[in-house]
């Protein structure tokens, strides 16, 4: 692993377990074995290290969605997709998950330029977009169906992650979540 690399692993454990400020680049760049000046050679911030943090674990997951969505035949199938399979990363991958619910509570998201939210939303937003224009869902605007779908997403991911279940009970209540979601937003007409 380089030394980027290392640095961004660590730092994404120490974030999860301290909090943002609760961690000094000290921190990071001793358990990471390096000194603190190839930390801030790397990133010139704490605050420049969240964000990369933040574009890299959202372009992993971006790229694990979109292999699943683009899989779904009709809209229904890809909408399902990204419900299912945006949970699924998440359980396998909890500190990037919690990560970024952590970071969407932040300040730092103010920092994140508006290209990079915009390049990291596209296809959702042109997904929901496309479903609006053809019926689908309700006349709503595309911000508040990604923050609806998105609200269910992290409600179904705590209660996965604190309750012991087996394998198919998971799998049966993502699949009902899923479709109290899916009510919510389709357009009954």
């Amino acid at each position: 692993m380089d030394k980027s690399a290392s640095i961004l692993s660590t730092a994404l454990k120490l974030f999860v377990q301290y909090g943002f400020h609760g961690t000094p680049t000290s921190k990071i760049a001793s358990e990471a074995g390096v000194s603190n000046g190839t930390l801030f050679h790397y990133f010139n911030t704490k605050d420049e290290l969240v964000v990369a943090l933040y574009n890299q674990t959202k372009e992993e997951l971006n790229t694990y969605l979109f292999e699943k969505i683009n899989q779904g035949e009709t809209f229904k199938d890809k909408f399902r997709n990204m419900f299912v399979y945006s949970l699924k990363w998440g359980v396998t991958r909890p500190e990037e998950f919690f990560f970024l619910q952590q970071f969407h509570f932040s300040p730092h998201l103010a920092l994140v330029p508006a290209e990079d939210i915009a390049k990291h939303s596209r296809q959702h937003t042109q997904l929901l977009e496309g479903a609006v224009q053809a019926g689908i869902f309700k006349n709503l605007p595309t911000e508040l169906i990604a923050t609806l779908a998105w609200s269910q997403i992290n409600g179904m991911y705590e209660f996965l992650v604190k309750c012991d279940l087996c394998a198919d009970k998971k799998e049966q209540i993502i699949n009902e979540a899923f479709d109290l979601t899916w009510s919510m937003l389709i357009n009954p007409a």
